[in-house]
């Protein structure tokens, strides 16, 4: 009887030894289109190869589809997921985190943050605002502003951290990183949602300009929103002259700096969120310590022109840091 008891516990601790030796790791991302979760999968692929952790990849159709995000987690938890990365879409998922972490499951936000997650690896969103901030209100030159603001959409934690922050920097009364209310000034002469997709971009800049014609200001929550505005802008004949600045710092987004069409952009390192990330998970599995707190992946204000006063790196250093194709 002590033989066949050794012999399951042998059996166990060799079936432990492994998972241990590949654990599995869950990554869901917003959509599998956006440059940025395209790299973000690509530096999970990467470290889960150089631990030797088995990964499972997952994603939204759109921004916002978190009904896909939520199946997602189940999907992965039934499939032996110990660590799951997720790129949340809203709050509505929750109950399905819960859900996971009950079952010992860790939990890991990255780039947006939400309630609940054992840790958040993520850019500093509301410093990546002040810094496009700080940039357009020394760039204007003490003209009087007039700005478009071109946003996510309603009650998302990064959306109203990369506004609020903006409007911090360029001096504009604004809310703390910890609201998810959008502030708003006499200067914010119009706000529009784009769902950080161009073609949105391009139509709540149409609508801005019908608004009030002298915008010479343009937040955008990201490059694809504020090459869509610049399209609107180019349309309507108003392409010199209005400053756009954005976030994201990916190769196309650093590319439109260099032209001209994005004054200046705040850049963030995605790879380096979801590789942090699968390494935490690997540590999860092997040792049983889970990842907590606030982990800051870092932001540079990469810009086509120096203004004085804000510190900010060219577009040859912004290009050798971006993610996404190079053309």
């Amino acid at each position: 009887m002590k033989k066949i008891a050794f012999a399951f516990t042998a059996l166990a601790l060799a079936a432990g030894s492994s998972f241990a030796a590949e654990p599995v790791i869950g990554l869901i991302t917003k959509t599998e289109t956006n440059p940025f979760f395209v790299k973000m999968k690509e530096g999970a692929q990467a470290e889960a190869k150089k631990l030797g952790a088995k990964l499972m990849t997952a994603a939204g159709k759109k921004d916002g589809d978190t009904a896909a995000q939520i199946t997602a987690i189940e999907n992965m938890v039934t499939a032996g997921a110990k660590t799951i990365l997720i790129t949340s879409s809203g709050d509505a998922i929750i109950p399905a985190v819960k859900k996971a972490q009950a079952k010992g499951v860790q939990v890991i936000a990255l780039d947006s943050p939400f309630n609940g997650a054992d840790a958040l690896f993520a850019t500093d969103n509301y410093k990546a605002g002040i810094l496009i901030g700080q940039y357009a209100k020394a760039a204007l030159g003490g003209k009087p502003a007039k700005i478009a603001m071109l946003d996510l959409f309603p009650g998302h934690p990064v959306g109203a951290q990369r506004h609020n922050g903006f409007m911090n920097g360029f001096g504009l009364k604004a809310n703390d990183a910890k609201s998810n209310e959008l502030s708003s000034t006499a200067e914010t002469v119009c706000a529009a949602d784009t769902d950080g997709n161009q073609a949105k971009g391009q139509t709540a800049m149409e609508n801005c300009l019908q608004k009030d014609p002298a915008i010479n200001v343009v937040y955008t929550i990201n490059e694809p929103a504020a090459a869509g505005a610049f399209n609107a802008l180019k349309k309507a004949g108003k392409d010199k002259g209005v400053i756009i600045v954005s976030v994201d710092g990916g190769c196309a987004g650093v590319a439109d700096v260099g032209k001209g069409v994005i004054a200046a952009t705040s850049q963030q390192y995605p790879l380096k969120m979801a590789a942090m990330g699968v390494a935490a998970g690997v540590e999860y599995a092997k040792g049983g310590k889970k990842a907590s707190g606030y982990v800051d992946t870092g932001v540079t204000l990469i810009a086509s022109k120096a203004v004085a006063g804000v510190d900010s790196k060219d577009v040859k250093i912004g290009t050798d840091l971006c993610w996404g194709d190079k053309k």
